[in-house]
């Protein structure tokens, strides 16, 4: 998960995005508003943590900015401002939730989890590269009709990856992506899983590439 946190207070932006990282997930950081619809144009964030006391234009403006470019990230609005009205006019300018500054680091993490879960949610159920298909919701890959046997490991890591394709995964993010796996899994352990699950979606015209120091890329054979 890639995650743009806009936040002026440095020390609050040092402790969230370790907090945010611990979780294997990308955080890049800015201090203003300005450059942020440019950066949700160029660059696939899964979230927007949004400060609404910034320096130049303030979080509503910014949010407005964003929504008005037709940019739907899921996007968690954080403040010191506790009126009701103020949380009002952020979720009607469009923000998907609302965090009051002093917050517990586990409950942002909770949220941001939960506001991308829901993201994913409201898009297609249906991921497809080249004769590879899954459905998420069903829990189930197909090459062209015919249903392929997943192990329930393998199923989330195909996911994971599927939902990032063309784009190269480190192998510490991997071994995130699915909780049959044990606290500590071996670097052995993913190999194996990536072995059996590359057999399998070949003969789709899908090849899972290791991209050496790198990670893993999930492309279509050329």
């Amino acid at each position: 998960m890639r995650i743009l946190l806009v936040e002026d207070d440095e020390q609050l932006v040092e402790t969230t995005a370790r907090a945010l990282r611990s979780q294997g997930w990308v955080v890049d950081c800015t201090a203003r508003g300005e450059p942020v619809p440019r950066s949700l144009r160029e660059d696939a964030y899964d979230l927007l943590i949004l400060d609404i006391g910034l320096s130049g234009i303030d979080g509503f403006e910014t949010l407005r900015r964003v929504r008005a470019d037709g940019l739907s990230v899921p996007t968690l609005i954080l403040t010191a401002r506790d009126a009701v009205e103020d949380r009002v006019r952020g979720l009607e300018g469009g923000a998907d939730d609302y965090l009051v500054k002093p917050f517990a680091l586990t409950e942002l993490v909770a949220r941001a989890r939960a506001l991308v879960r829901r993201s994913q949610a409201r898009t297609s159920n249906q991921l497809q590269l080249a004769r590879l298909r899954i459905d998420q919701e069903a829990r189930r890959a197909y090459i062209d009709e015919e249903p392929l046997a997943l192990s329930a490991r393998e199923w989330d890591v195909l996911g994971f990856l599927m939902a990032r394709a063309g784009k190269v995964v480190p192998k510490e993010h991997i071994a995130l992506a699915s909780n049959a796996w044990d606290q500590g899994v071996s670097d052995n352990a993913i190999e194996v899983c990536l072995s059996r699950l590359r057999a399998k979606i070949e003969p789709g015209g899908v090849q899972l590439r290791t991209v050496r120091g790198l990670g893993y890329l999930l492309e279509e054979i050329g």
